[in-house]
């Protein structure tokens, strides 16, 4: 069947499985490109449990581009002006050994919004109400997918009525598994997995205490809290604020066996504190630490994202952002797919970017702080050399600065990136204002005062400053020719955008640098030659090479 003819007859363009913070943020990507989605949701109200809190700035552009900016921020539940910062303790939150912990806030000039805090049930309820203002998105709250099957036309995604006996089948162009660490759409699709098991039991508790808040207001503008202990080995008692005043959320290892009654909770949550204090309980939940990645998060006309394609501990607040990312980053490659400017490899490069990223974030970041932490813990003791201690403490508060830094996702080993032969993506980096093939565009100011992302179109954007007009033409002679969604922008003179250190910059529409180029003169066909690699089209950059 012709594929204008198969589209014609889906139900929708793409179908998303799970409506959490990354299928929505994926429907909303897809949605404002006038995409038609039908989003698979099996709750019909977010659940009250508040994970995934921590949104980095790179997260909030999401939202910025999204049109829910504004809207997320007005539902935080902390107080703009308490902060939302960390500390990490030794022995208890109370002890004399503390540092700021997990400073994002020190990136922010290399991104064009700053981060936010507040509980993944209020981001997915923004999240829903900007889906619900979207003509192109249909959301079916209270069902869940049973299964998915491919052919050369599509998919079939088969849904059924939870606590009902309805159910239906699905056709659509491309399907996507956004349903959680058990997804279904992953194991239909044969993909594999590989988990790192760490062994551990670990708890989850929801709890009420004006009294902690009070313990704690010596730490003014911390949100969340890391406490270190000798015997949990480099694992983590972390606290985090579900509002100002009374409600915390509490992670950490427990004995094997451990249930709702046999453990005695308040007890525990005192001793990582360092004094007794008042606890109402409002959940009690346990989940197995360890973690996920998929062997790859594509098969066919099926893809995976978010926890479906990785999981790991909630240290650090990596999943939820990463699982976003996911989200803005397969969302315009499948839209140019489905609007015919962009190609196959396109989306392969879903996987070739994202997976290598998570691998480096899973190694590099959560299980490495893991280890780094029981090595320092076996090493350092206050009782046993107090000075030697304190020593080490400090660099390691030195050296938590530098890891805020050093977490810079990138794609240079990326297939439709300028120069990515022989290159690694990768979450290890470095921020810089410099405009590098592969890596994320940071902010700058224009001559008029106008910030460049405030100039960005919805597909590719070429920023020219003091550019040859050919060169400006040819690109966008080119964009012309493969029906490419171009916007140029250009500037004179001297102003921010001068720390690019180039006048030519192809930015892609995830706000990540595609290919950078001097002032000199640029043919129509090599113009075509960048647009055709940047949009995974070979055998177009072949035809015009």
């Amino acid at each position: 069947m012709h594929t204008e003819q198969a589209n014609a007859q889906h139900d929708a363009e793409v179908v998303i499985a799970g409506g959490g913070p990354v299928g929505m943020g994926l429907a909303i990507e897809l949605g404002q490109r006038g995409v038609r989605v039908v989003v698979v949701e099996r709750y019909p109200q977010p659940q009250p449990i508040p994970k995934g809190q921590n949104l980095t700035q790179r997260t909030m552009e999401h939202f910025h581009f999204w049109g829910a900016e504004k809207r997320l921020r007005a539902a935080r539940t902390i107080p703009v002006e308490y902060g939302i910062g960390g500390l990490t303790a030794h022995g208890s939150l109370l002890g004399p050994h503390t540092y700021d912990w997990l400073q994002r806030e020190l990136v922010k000039p290399y991104y064009f919004t700053g981060n936010e805090r507040l509980p993944q049930y209020a981001t997915e309820a923004v999240l829903r109400q900007r889906v619900a203002e979207l003509p192109s998105v249909r959301t079916v709250y209270g069902w869940e997918t049973r299964s998915v099957a491919q052919d050369d036309d599509g998919v079939s995604v088969t849904i059924a009525e939870r606590g009902g006996e309805g159910e239906r089948v699905l056709r659509c162009a491309y399907a996507v598994g956004a349903d959680g660490a058990r997804s279904v759409v992953r194991e239909q699709a044969g993909i594999a997995q590989t988990r790192t098991d760490h062994d551990r039991m670990m708890v989850l508790l929801v709890f009420r205490s004006r009294e902690l808040h009070r313990l704690l207001e010596r730490y003014p503008g911390k949100s969340y809290y890391n406490v270190l202990q000798p015997e949990l080995k480099g694992y983590w008692k972390f606290f985090g604020r579900v509002d100002l005043g009374s409600t915390w959320f509490f992670h950490a290892p427990v004995p094997p066996g451990t249930t709702k009654d046999n453990f005695d909770f308040a007890a525990y949550l005192h001793e990582a504190v360092g004094a007794p204090f008042d606890v109402e309980f409002e959940h009690i939940g346990f989940w197995d630490l360890r973690f996920m990645l998929a062997d790859r998060y594509r098969a066919g006309r099926i893809f995976v994202a978010g926890d479906a394609a990785h999981s790991h501990p909630p240290y650090g607040g990596y999943g939820v952002n990463s699982g976003l990312e996911d989200a803005r980053n397969l969302g315009w490659k499948l839209a140019a797919t489905l609007q015919g400017w962009g190609g196959e490899r396109l989306l392969d490069s879903y996987d070739a970017e994202r997976r290598p990223v998570f691998a480096s974030t899973m190694r590099d970041f959560i299980a490495k702080s893991i280890e780094d932490d029981r090595v320092f813990l076996d090493a350092h003791d206050p009782s046993r050399d107090l000075a030697a201690f304190e020593a080490a403490w400090t660099a390691r508060a030195q050296g938590a600065v530098g890891e805020v830094h050093a977490f810079e996702p990138h794609y240079e080993g990326s297939t439709v990136v300028w120069g990515g032969e022989d290159r690694t993506s990768s979450a290890s980096g470095s921020h810089r204002f410099d405009a590098r093939p592969g890596h994320h565009l940071a902010p700058a100011a224009l001559p008029s005062g106008r910030n460049v992302y405030e100039a960005l179109g919805e597909g590719f954007t070429l920023l020219a400053f003091d550019a040859d007009a050919s060169a400006v033409q040819a690109f966008r002679d080119a964009a012309a020719a493969q029906n490419l969604p171009l916007t140029v922008v250009e500037a004179t003179g001297s102003g921010e955008q001068t720390r690019y250190g180039a006048r030519l910059v192809l930015v892609r529409p995830d706000q990540f640098v595609a290919w950078t180029g001097g002032a000199g003169a640029v043919s129509v066909g090599q113009a075509r030659r960048v647009l055709a690699l940047s949009a995974g089209i070979p055998e177009l950059e072949a035809a015009v090479a």
